[in-house]
């Protein structure tokens, strides 16, 4: 074992610890940043439990965006797997990128559309500067974006799972042993 949390053990070993942590702690991120969202509706408009989701939806997509920076350099830090066969290398690239862009613009959006909407922009227990003055036609627009990509970014989700399990039971190549960490 190496002391590098972001290189594998050996060659070929696949994922760090850290980059395997970071991957399954941002789709408990991911999930619950949806989970907010989604389950505000079922509150009265301005009540607390509703305002609260909202503000967790808040803060935990902005976790997103900077726990993704730091999946980035870890992914940078670790060589592209080779046993990666060719056919499946560039869609995997395509999801994996289109997923990275997600978790960094979607953060942004978000950002963007309470900056427009002259909202504060909580981050635990800060409030963190608007990026725009306010403007609420353009923050209606934000947030249709927001949403659109949001939900495309489930799809990608769902499309990258299946994809995982297609390379355990149809390749059988290892690539999800490589990101289990209890089956490495």
């Amino acid at each position: 074992m190496t002391d590098n949390l972001s290189t594998p053990a050996r060659p070929g070993d696949g994922y760090g610890r850290l980059s395997i942590a970071l991957h399954w702690l941002m789709l408990i991120l991911l999930a619950a940043v949806f989970a907010c969202i989604e389950l505000r509706e079922n509150y009265p408009r301005g009540s607390d439990i509703r305002e609260g989701l909202k503000t967790w939806h808040f803060m935990l997509g902005l976790s997103v965006f900077v726990l993704v920076w730091i999946r980035l350099i870890a992914r940078w830090r670790t060589p592209w797997l080779a046993t990666e066969s060719s056919w499946t290398r560039w869609p995997a690239a395509a999801v994996h990128i289109a997923l990275y862009g997600g978790m960094i613009l979607l953060p942004l959006l978000g950002w963007l559309v309470l900056s427009a909407e002259g909202d504060v922009i909580p981050f635990f227990g800060l409030s963190l500067p608007p990026l725009i003055g306010p403007d609420k036609a353009l923050a209606g627009r934000l947030e249709d974006l927001h949403k659109t990509i949001a939900e495309a970014g489930y799809w990608l989700i769902g499309l990258h799972a299946l994809a995982a399990l297609f390379h355990h039971h149809v390749l059988k190549d290892g690539s999800l042993r490589r990101m289990l960490p209890l089956l490495r």
